[in-house]
């Protein structure tokens, strides 16, 4: 038996910094999507947990034992000590360091699996406590659906219903610390940002989602292009492109993406990218 599930990419499509907390954590406020290109994880049933990696991007998944994957299942079986595990295989294709989850989502994928091969339902919280332990994007990526999150990403929104999203993903190439880009922003325990709230977000059209993006923000991008300028040309490739409504960092960088009306204008501007900075990832996907 041989189960599987996908890790799809998550993408920020705002990311608001409201406050840096006592306790050292940022306080966010930001509206999540999930992409149709993913990581893929595969779980074979048996006595001992490992892990193998293959793919276009496994050699940036760093040390098996430090993966998030067996991090995950390690949580997991501390807090249920007779859980069922086995063999994981990782096909890695989503870059690393990147600002959309990939490893996150994989932890994620992990819970996942494990949770249908001990049949735990989705919704216990021991599922939730093995993955805030492992990181803050991990909550989110259990349920990989449209919603809002706040806190340090421990605070989840319900599902939203967001109209066809139509996206370009551009990673260049570098990786970025999400650390490494709070410490460049600067915020003191108790620093509040003096910037304006989200707009909510209801049940919306292609327009008025589009509308309110623009009003939404991504607070880490400037920090994150002083790091690496080149996310400053991304952006500027991916703004150009014909019919593109909004072009924005995702995380805390340095993939970038691009929102378009249909799916042939995302297939071109793709294509296109990867023909001129074939060094590049450049991914046409829908978000949902």
């Amino acid at each position: 038996m041989v189960l599987i599930e996908r890790a799809p990419a998550k993408i920020n499509l705002s990311l608001h910094v409201r406050a840096r907390r006592a306790d050292g954590w940022h306080d966010l406020e930001s509206l999540v999507a999930f992409a149709g290109v993913a990581d893929l994880l595969q779980l074979v049933p048996g006595d001992e947990l490992s892990l193998s990696v293959e793919g276009p991007n496994a050699q940036f998944a760093g040390p098996l034992d430090d993966n998030l994957v067996l991090r995950a299942a390690r949580a997991l079986q501390a807090l249920i000590p007779d859980l069922r595990t086995g063999r994981f295989h990782l096909l890695k294709r989503l870059p690393a360091a990147a600002g959309i989850g990939g490893g996150s989502s994989d932890a994620a994928a992990a819970l996942r699996l494990l949770a249908r091969l001990n049949e735990i339902p989705l919704n216990d919280p021991r599922l939730y406590a093995a993955a805030g332990e492992i990181g803050s994007d991990v909550p989110v990526c259990l349920d990989p659906h449209a919603r809002m999150m706040l806190g340090r990403g421990d605070e989840l929104g319900a599902r939203l219903v967001l109209p066809p999203l139509f996206a370009v993903l551009l990673n260049p190439g570098v990786g970025l610390e999400t650390r490494r880009v709070f410490a460049k922003m600067g915020y003191a325990p108790g620093d509040v940002s003096p910037l304006g709230p989200h707009p909510d977000i209801g049940l919306e059209t292609y327009a008025s989602l589009s509308a309110k993006l623009k009003l939404a923000r991504n607070d880490m991008e400037d920090a994150a292009s002083v790091l690496a300028p080149i996310i400053g040309y991304a952006l500027s490739v991916l703004g150009a492109a014909p019919g593109a409504a909004l072009a924005r960092m995702s995380g805390s960088g340095a993939t970038c993406f691009a929102l378009f009306a249909d799916c042939r204008a995302a297939a071109r501007t793709a294509k296109a990218i990867r023909r001129h900075h074939p060094e590049w990832w450049a991914k046409a996907t829908l978000l949902r």
